[in-house]
């Protein structure tokens, strides 16, 4: 049996390749996420969320250390991703802090933390420097994000009327 360090190493090498196939081998089915981006994620939502991200991806690479236990069943990991924002074009290099569990050999929950702030100077170039900080950017951002993600799965899944 694979260890969880083993697993979230897989997670994260699998996501330097782009295979969020593999990535999401890595998760339960029931798998909870959330950032500060997409908020809370659940399931598919989750799943689909690495898929689009993967399938956007521009320039893109990316470096994880410090697997950590904090005990049994929870763990730590710093990572760095490096890629082109595809919406304005701009390069971003996000520093985060990833917050695992793991049971029975795959991820149940997964929180990123990251400085939103930050992403937004980044991403969005000058008005995201001097607006960033702001409830009203950081929600903006965080509405357009769940909204292409739904945007997203609406092509994935079946339409039922």
């Amino acid at each position: 049996m694979q260890t969880n360090a083993a697993i979230i190493e897989r997670f994260y090498s699998a996501f330097q390749q782009l295979d969020h196939e593999g990535m999401n081998s890595c998760y339960s089915d029931d798998i909870l996420f959330s950032d500060p981006v997409f908020g809370m994620l659940e399931g598919k939502e989750v799943k689909y969320m690495w898929e689009m991200l993967c399938t956007n991806a521009k320039d893109f690479s990316l470096e994880f250390s410090d697997i950590k236990t904090v005990d049994e069943e929870y763990y730590t990991c710093l990572w760095t991703a490096r890629y082109t924002f595809s919406k304005t074009g701009n390069r971003v290099e996000n520093n985060i802090k990833a917050f695992m569990r793991l049971k029975n050999g795959k991820i149940t929950e997964h929180s990123d933390a990251f400085r939103l702030s930050k992403w937004i100077g980044q991403a969005l170039g000058w008005k995201g420097k001097l607006l960033g900080w702001t409830g009203f950017m950081k929600r903006a951002v965080q509405k357009n994000a769940r909204k292409s993600l739904d945007k997203f799965i609406a092509t994935k899944s079946p339409v039922t009327n």
